[in-house]
């Protein structure tokens, strides 16, 4: 049995581009050749269809090239694209979901999602004058869920209302309101104006910037959103003292309770105790169980007498104020529509670095993903729930994190590489890998269809009965897990570890400049800082600029200071090469151009390719991957070659 390492390396080297310095090949092979069936057939195992990262490429030749400008954009030629690659897999995103993987991860998205929308309801119930009530944020998940389920090219991102939204709805109720305005009107014309600039960037092919975002934005966007989740999780609980000592300091107990119970559940599915199936089973449901004890625990004992907050809730189906589910967004006057345009061009800013980031981190290079990605159409379909919400009077939902990139690990489907397997570098170290992960739409369909049942008034009432301090216990766990696989947290816990007792194998320690890591983390650190403290003032909406200023500075700026060494270890991609193929591949790594001919580098490219290839084989010996796993490497370059990469051979 491979290695995990020797798993990535074929995955990494079969679709779109093999890395060198700044060139690529691409196949010859067209994306119709490589469809791996011609009928929806019902498929029992994913091992079997054949379908992998080599035989879902699309070898569509990229538009980049030195006469390509800006005003040569080929109008809506990335929808047209994310749908010709991503169309005939469509019927295979049903047939995959017979697997037993969706139905956990059905179940926690239902937990993960609804909940902390909810808890985001009570600030928008409180600060905007009970606009925005319960009914309205379940609404907003259901419609995000079932036309992102349904018509998005990447099923895998959840849809839903995210805390930087909360704070954009009572920001602009702070604003609007002192003028007289009316509110709900306002909030549609922000809706509709949104729905047109995110049309126009998708049809101009905007998503070709997310090849300059890599993890040195998604972490601090990732940090920042994870302590948006701790500090939910606060205000949730100095609530509490609005009715007495006792209720407060009961739940903060019971805060404190669910997340360390739905912790340790998390660490028990990653450990060797128990059998597997216990394991998997507390890993699956441990987080939903824990939620539904806590809610009837308050009940038992002395504890039945103390008054606990809980959420509030209004009639089935019905908004949460007196009025009807459509706005008459005509209400208003002629300048007010305009004034909602700046407004606007905020909102589509924030969507489309959340969206997007939210997509990125949920293809991220650790799973092992086979069917192609789209980017612009999906901003497509942001557009249109954004402007169905302003329409409904609903919060507008966009991409979650942490929700999206939980969502699919929740589907990977794993296994232990152990001393008994023929792997002499894992001999005596149990491993767990992703073999590989259930792409399919079933379980965010399934998650949006199970929220617009909590909509029914049976359901509404078991909502009523869930304590407010569950709620801040779910933010807290759910904070810090985003926090603990955050890059900016595993650097500082690095430079904090003891050098002596750090593995030689970690990349950082054969950084020679330990400042650099320190200059780079303080830099993630002062984005962090400066995107939280904007959104503690009225100035909250504007907080997404920002952070986009940081993806130009890491580009262009941060290599004045640092070695390209450096940021190979400090910074990498979002995604690998192949989900990044639909917005022309990630910085760096450039299509070989028209006149070259498809599939052929030039000699200087060919010996630069030699030559790192026989670094890579070095290297790979150094660590540890004896002969077996150079033979291995040697294995997929042929394995690469035979599938049209000559110049491999050479390497």
């Amino acid at each position: 049995m491979p290695p995990a390492e020797a798993l990535t390396v074929p995955t990494q080297s079969h679709g779109v581009s093999l890395r060198s310095g700044a060139s690529q090949t691409r196949f010859k092979k067209t994306w119709k050749s490589r469809i791996p069936f011609a009928s929806s057939k019902a498929r029992t195992s994913s091992h079997d269809d054949g379908l992998s990262r080599e035989n879902t490429q699309s070898s569509r030749r990229s538009a980049k090239s030195k006469k390509n400008t800006w005003w040569k954009t080929r109008l809506f030629a990335g929808m047209y694209n994310d749908i010709r690659r991503r169309a005939p897999f469509y019927w295979c995103d049903f047939a995959d979901a017979w697997d037993y993987r969706v139905v956990p991860a059905t179940v926690y998205m239902y937990f993960a999602n609804i909940l902390p929308a909810l808890a985001f309801s009570l600030d928008m119930f409180e600060k905007t004058n009970q606009s925005f009530g319960v009914n309205e944020v379940l609404l907003s998940s259901v419609l995000a869920s079932v036309v992102f389920s349904l018509a998005a090219c990447q099923p895998l991102v959840i849809v839903g209302v995210t805390g930087p939204i909360t704070v954009f709805n009572y920001t602009v109720y702070d604003i609007i309101t002192p003028r007289g305005t009316n509110y709900f009107a306002f909030m549609a014309w922000i809706g509709i104006w949104s729905l047109i600039f995110h049309w126009i960037l998708a049809i101009t092919n905007s998503c070709n910037g997310l090849r300059y975002v890599t993890r040195f934005s998604c972490d601090i966007f990732g940090f920042y959103v994870a302590f948006i989740y701790l500090q939910k999780g606060i205000q949730v609980l100095t609530r509490q003292w609005e009715i007495s000592d006792a209720s407060a300091y009961l739940s903060i107990t019971i805060a404190l309770l669910v997340t360390g119970v739905a912790y340790i559940c998390g660490i028990v599915g990653t450990s060797s105790l128990f059998q597997r199936h216990v394991r998997k089973f507390v890993e699956d449901y441990g987080t939903p169980l824990t939620v539904v004890f806590f809610t009837g625990f308050v009940h038992i004992g002395k504890m039945a007498h103390i008054e606990l907050l809980k959420l509030p809730t209004s009639k089935a189906f019905f908004p949460t104020t007196e009025r009807g589910w459509f706005i008459h967004f005509w209400d208003i006057s002629v300048g007010d529509v305009f004034l909602a345009i700046p407004f606007a061009i905020l909102l589509t800013i924030l969507f489309w670095f959340d969206h997007n980031v939210s997509s990125l981190i949920a293809q991220g290079t650790e799973f092992p993903l086979r069917k192609p990605a789209g980017f612009h159409w999906d901003i497509f379909l942001l557009g249109l729930t954004t402007g169905v919400a302003g329409l409904l009077g609903i919060p507008f939902p966009n991409g979650l994190i942490p929700q999206a990139p939980f969502h699919t690990t929740s589907l990977c489907v794993t296994r232990t590489l152990s001393s008994s397997d023929d792997d002499e570098a894992h001999k005596g170290h149990p491993t767990r890998v992703i073999d590989h992960v259930v792409e399919q739409r079933v379980s965010n369909l399934a998650q949006g269809l199970l929220t617009l049942g909590t909509m029914t008034g049976p359901l509404l009432i078991v909502l009523h009965l869930i304590p407010q301090a569950v709620l801040a216990g779910l933010f807290f766990v759910m904070g810090i897990q985003a926090l603990e696989a955050n890059g900016i947290t595993l650097k500082l816990l690095f430079l904090l570890r003891d050098s002596t007792l750090t593995p030689a194998s970690d990349p950082l320690k054969r950084m020679q400049r330990r400042s650099a890591i320190w200059a780079f983390v303080a830099l993630e650190l002062i984005g962090f800082g400066a995107t939280f403290a904007i959104t503690q003032t009225i100035a909250a909406i504007g907080f997404p600029v920002f952070i986009l200023l940081y993806i130009p500075m890491r580009t262009w700026g941060l290599p004045r200071w640092f070695t390209a060494e450096e940021l190979g270890v400090l910074d990498a991609p979002t995604a690998s090469p192949f989900t990044m193929e639909s917005v022309g591949g990630n910085h760096g790594e450039v299509v070989v151009p028209e006149g070259r001919g498809e599939g052929v580098l030039s000699e200087s490219d060919e010996a630069e390719r030699g030559e790192r290839g026989r670094e890579s084989l070095g290297e790979e010996v150094r660590r540890g991957g004896g002969k077996e796993g150079v033979g291995r490497r040697r294995n997929s370059f042929r394995t690469a070659e035979r599938d049209g990469l000559d110049s491999i051979e050479k390497a």
